[in-house]
């Protein structure tokens, strides 16, 4: 166990809880996802027992998750930029239309299955506006050191309702109809949007507005340079498409292997819900044991088994107790992966990064659920659960050579702002990119020091708003290294001055100029 884990001091999960306006919402989310499972339930319901049914469930997942791949990006970027509050009242106010639609078409039998996923791809695009704008106002909410718990805190939230939600929507199916439970969604919309109008935060100040597409490009580009969050992203998705499995084709195991109808099927996603609540409470326990990338495997591992079981037995009580550390398995690959890059994201690009991450999550849910619904078909249920389990091995068997980074003790915090560069030419009449040359020169025994640093300020600038980057040696002058990168314009390299920096990045900014003597020489070139 590495010492820094090991000196960790405890905090525990229910600490952001401690927070007045966290717990507030917290509890509203808590409706709403209760609302949502309720309505999942029911819209698979209502397809079940027609014909194409392991297709048309299955797609009940794809439409609540796709719109995330086409609206969470422009999102993220509105979040970054926009009151956070004031779009989520606006997405709440949108679901509750939705909603409300929804209810009246099933009341009076006009819903069709067509119109029925139409309808939910529009509570999913409302989820998708939404999801970017929460998250990125987690960490605003609550100390860093709770981020772990307010992750782990918002994973209950989502069990939680797992295992409420189907049970409710169960009984109410069986005592009142779909329609009731469309409603009941729809009600907590409401209460979600009364929250929000109860909470006044004080007026922050928010980034100067970038050009939209210019800020979708650099929330990109952090991604694209930052190993640790790609890193993170592929461990996601190895998990996500194989365990969609379960999500997307429990209601046929209910159905029709099991038997058990839909309160049963409540009944299913009630142990997993149980089972992610119980595996939120020792998280942060195991969390001082293993590493990360220890509990990804160890997870996938038992998530693997699960489906098999899941699969191959017939028995309801069975099936129930397995799906118990299932939802243990679940939590601690999805509370440990987003409360990491939750951390791990600065400031200015949190909620583009978030969106990103969402994408990702969602998209590998989108696709995982409608490619088992076209396997499970020709296949069956346990030849598909069983294609999964062996996709979920193999991802685990994988970490070895992909495992997670370390990100203890990287110091995210934001740098002091750089002094600006004082100029001769105005910016103003020279638009355009930017070249910027770092001039260093290094003994010649120092410079494999230099090089193995600068490896890491070319991901630093290319993550913080540079389109390119190249490094020279001077052939007539060995000692001499030039370091050169482009930005595409004036106003987006003083972005790089003030606040894009975070203290690992500037550790490592310092590290190089420090082997430079004399101090580096910058210099700034306009395009002509």
């Amino acid at each position: 166990m590495p010492a820094d884990r090991a000196a960790e001091a405890p905090v525990s999960p229910w600490a952001p809880l401690g927070s007045t306006v966290f717990r507030a919402l917290w509890i509203a989310v808590l409706l709403s996802n209760i609302g949502t499972w309720m309505q999942t339930v029911g819209a698979q319901w209502l397809l079940v027992s027609g014909p194409r049914a392991s297709v048309l469930v299955a797609l009940v997942q794809t439409a609540s998750s796709l719109p995330v791949l086409l609206f969470a990006l422009p999102s993220g970027v509105l979040a970054e930029f926009l009151d956070k509050r004031r779009l989520l009242l606006a997405t709440q106010l949108f679901q509750t239309v939705v909603g409300a639609v929804l209810t009246l078409l099933t009341a009076f039998g006009s819903v069709s299955p067509s119109l029925l996923l139409v309808l939910t791809f529009l509570l999913g695009a409302g989820a998708a506006v939404q999801l970017p704008a929460y998250q990125a106002l987690i960490p605003e909410l609550v100390p860093r050191a709770q981020l772990s718990g307010a992750a782990a805190l918002g994973s209950i939230s989502v069990n939680l309702a797992r295992a409420v939600g189907p049970a409710i929507a169960g009984l109410v199916i069986s005592w009142i109809g779909v329609a009731a439970v469309f409603a009941i969604n729809a009600v907590t919309f409401l209460a979600f949007a009364a929250v929000l109008l109860w909470w006044r935060p004080e007026p922050a100040d928010r980034p100067h507005p970038e050009a939209f597409l210019g800020a979708l490009r650099a929330g990109g580009r952090y991604v694209r340079h930052a190993p640790v969050v790609r890193r993170l992203m592929l461990r996601l998705v190895l998990f996500i498409v194989p365990a969609s499995a379960l999500w997307a084709l429990l209601p046929l195991v209910a159905d029709r292997r099991l038997g058990i109808g839909s309160g049963g099927y409540g009944l299913l996603l009630a142990a997993l819900g149980v089972g992610s609540l119980l595996g939120a409470v020792v998280l942060p326990r195991l969390r001082r044991l293993w590493s990360p990338t220890m509990l990804v495997t160890l997870a996938s591992l038992g998530f693997g088994v699960a489906l098999l079981v899941v699969g191959l037995v017939r028995v309801p009580w069975l099936v129930v107790l397995v799906l118990l550390p299932t939802g243990v398995a679940w939590i601690m690959v999805l509370s440990s992966l987003n409360a990491t890059v939750q951390g791990f994201l600065p400031r200015w690009v949190r909620a583009r990064g978030l969106s990103i991450y969402q994408v990702v999550l969602f998209g590998a849910t989108a696709g995982g659920s409608a490619l088992w619904g076209l396997v499970a078909g020709p296949v069956g249920l346990p030849g598909t659960f069983g294609i999964g389990a062996a996709l979920l091995l193999a991802g685990a068997a994988s970490a070895r050579l992909l495992p997670l980074h370390d990100v203890a003790g990287v110091d995210r915090s934001e740098a002091p702002a750089w002094v600006d560069p004082q100029l001769v030419l105005d910016p103003a009449d020279n638009p355009g990119p930017v070249l910027v040359t770092v001039e260093y020169r290094v003994p010649a025994e120092r410079l494999d020091e230099l090089l193995a640093g600068l490896v890491a300020v070319r991901r630093t600038r290319l993550r913080t708003g540079a389109t390119s980057w190249r490094g020279y040696r001077d052939a007539e002058q060995p000692e001499r290294v030039v370091e050169q990168f482009t930005v595409p314009s004036w106003e987006e390299h003083l972005r790089q001055h003030d606040g894009r920096v975070t203290g690992a990045d500037q550790q490592g900014l310092d590290l190089v100029r420090g082997l430079s003597d004399p101090p580096p020489t910058v210099s700034h070139l306009f395009s002509v």
